[in-house]
């Protein structure tokens, strides 16, 4: 806003001396003031469209092989209290669910709105994938039905599949935590710890290294606050952080010293 004034205040400086510059200082002023409140109505837009598409499409693919089972509601919930969403929002989503759960619902339809709402918004994509692939992975596995519609999903949100393949490994890596013990810890959690930071097992510690910090970086938590995003989204980015950081300690203490 600042940088906005000052460019109207120099026109009006150059085309109308003093006057001008004061002039052209208000102008710049009210212009300011108006594109910040638009840019508050474009977020606050985009917000809404995030909550409506997330629970509906949630419901969709929790419904993908046939059964919601009381693991996902559970999980369903828990997203309420992450996102920190009022009585009357969590309505909205409960609805929203209720909504991608029917036969109808198109799948395709509500995720091309939401990346049309939300363009060129990267990291908030990726978050919004990291949710249903928490919620349909709750009941600790995620049914082929409900990966190939997460797929479906990435795709039309711009992804890749190897995003879900990722997101999918890295919960599955972090699911027993750094605590277990070396002996102890399964040959498939470190299978996806490499695969969680996009890496093989034949791979150099200092590659590894490199590929740990590339992926905290593409999401670190500062960055959705950078784009204005709520506190709420940044607790997301943050649990993601975490799991990168047990996948990465799994890997770590697996190598030999």
């Amino acid at each position: 806003m600042f940088l906005v004034v000052i460019v109207c205040a120099l026109i009006g400086s150059w085309l109308y001396g003093a006057p001008g510059l004061i002039v052209g200082g208000a102008l710049g002023f009210a212009l300011g003031s108006l594109l910040r409140a638009s840019a508050r109505r474009r977020l606050s837009e985009v917000q809404d469209q995030f909550l409506e598409t997330t629970f509906a499409v949630m419901g969709a693919l929790c419904k993908a092989d046939g059964i919601v089972t009381r693991d996902e509601i559970q999980v369903v919930e828990q997203v309420f209290v992450l996102l920190g969403l009022a009585p009357e929002q969590q309505e909205h989503a409960k609805t929203a669910f209720h909504r991608g759960k029917a036969p109808e619902f198109d799948l395709d339809a509500a995720v091309g709105t939401f990346a049309q709402s939300a363009s060129r918004a990267g990291p908030l994509f990726q978050l919004f994938l990291q949710l249903q692939v928490l919620a349909v992975a709750a009941d600790g596995h995620v049914h082929p039905a409900e990966h190939a519609m997460l797929v479906r999903v990435a795709r039309g949100l711009g992804l890749a599949d190897t995003d879900v393949a990722q997101l999918e490994a890295l919960l599955r890596a972090a699911a027993s935590g750094p605590a277990v013990s070396r002996g102890a810890r399964s040959a498939q959690q470190l299978e996806d710890a490499y695969a969680a930071l996009g890496v093989t097992p034949e791979a150099s510690d200092e590659e590894i290294k490199r590929a740990y910090r590339k992926m905290m970086t593409e999401h670190h938590p500062d960055k959705v606050a950078a784009r204005g995003l709520p506190e709420s989204m940044r607790k997301i980015a943050e649990e993601r952080a975490r799991k990168l950081n047990v996948a990465y300690d799994v890997i770590k203490k697996a190598r030999p010293t």
